[in-house]
């Protein structure tokens, strides 16, 4: 993104109003290099390209704010791999995660990552640090720094099954398990904010906070995710979920989250009652059922009845979720179409 647009975002944070609904997106490797006709493998391993297609993005659609920005990720590979998990790479699809234990028993043999030595996280902030002077002198910054979810991340060294149950029959490793990721998701964080300098905002993905009870988010989620955002009471607070569950949007708040990124599975308004009306809103045009399948008129009437059912305030326009691979070209333009009208 740029200034401006950064601008944008905080104004929209912040619950201004704005003359215009602006339009984001969460795009990231199962989109980006299919947009730009680039093997997976290449957009990971090639900088120059992996930048060159991140500005043709931006040049394709400069009307689109997009998050985090020139992001630098595998996957979901990167903090699992700092654990000492096995990734396996492909030519033309994301990373798979191959999990290092297999039962909340096993907590013990986990070890907080360093991100300056361990697994992929190194070659990221080595990225981000010779990146950051050519993204500026294009005209662009890198404001926003992202990371999975504590819980997001158990469940990748774990396997979501095991986590989930050992989270009902072992909760006192779970607690550990958990305390042990959120560590590693706040360090993770500030040593990105650290390498690059100017950044003013956080994104946190976990949607496996979404597979929780009312109780069992408070018990195993909710303290966690608050000790994460209060580390950076000075960032503009994101986070990205798109579960079909609301038992966690009531807290939202609480967490000072500023920019929601929800599910297109709820009703635009009925996500607006629940957060409050001090969180902006970052959906929900369906995905892939519309925003890849669908053609330009389709995408354009759902987002035109999103922004007339909510109201411009406290919206910003996106997919509910982040952009699916495949998406066309002509869709997300559609989404600009439908903000301008």
């Amino acid at each position: 993104m740029n200034h401006s647009q950064w601008e944008i975002l905080k104004k929209c944070a912040n619950m201004e109003e704005m003359q215009e609904v602006p339009v984001g997106l969460i795009v990231d490797s199962p989109w980006i290099p299919g947009h730009v006709n680039m093997p997976t493998i290449d957009y990971f391993t090639m900088t120059d390209k992996w930048l060159n297609a991140n500005i043709k993005v931006i040049n394709d659609f400069p009307e689109v704010i997009f998050l985090p920005g020139f992001w630098v990720e595998y996957g979901m590979a990167l903090e699992p791999s700092a654990f000492g998990c096995k990734i396996e790479f492909f030519e033309s699809t994301t990373p798979n995660i191959n999990h290092i234990i297999a039962s909340t028993e096993e907590v013990s043999k986990l070890k907080i990552p360093n991100p300056k030595t361990d697994g992929l996280m190194p070659f990221v902030l080595s990225i981000y640090k010779n990146i950051e002077p050519k993204v500026k002198d294009k005209g662009y910054c890198i404001k926003t720094v992202a990371a999975r979810g504590p819980l997001t991340l158990a469940s990748h060294l774990m396997g979501l099954t095991n986590f989930l149950i050992g989270l009902k029959t072992d909760p006192e490793n779970t607690h550990k398990f958990i305390k042990i990721t959120t560590k590693t998701v706040k360090e993770w964080l500030q040593a990105q904010a650290e390498i690059l300098s100017e950044v003013e905002g956080i994104m946190v993905l976990d949607d496996i906070v979404g597979f929780l009870s009312k109780e069992d988010y408070l018990e195993f989620a909710h303290p966690y995710m608050k000790e994460i955002f209060e580390a950076f009471p000075n960032c503009i607070k994101m986070y990205h979920n798109d579960t079909d569950n609301i038992v966690f949007m009531p807290y939202l708040e609480d967490l000072k989250v500023n920019i929601f990124n929800f599910t297109h599975l709820r009703d635009v308004c009925k996500v607006r009652e629940l957060v409050g009306d001090k969180v902006c809103l970052l959906g929900n045009v369906a995905p892939l059922d519309v925003l890849t399948k669908g053609d330009y008129n389709t995408v354009k009437d759902a987002a035109q009845e999103i922004i007339k059912s909510h109201g411009e305030k406290g919206l910003i326009l996106s997919a509910g979720g982040g952009t699916s691979p495949g998406t066309p070209g002509g869709n997300i333009s559609a989404l600009i179409d439908a903000a301008k009208s």
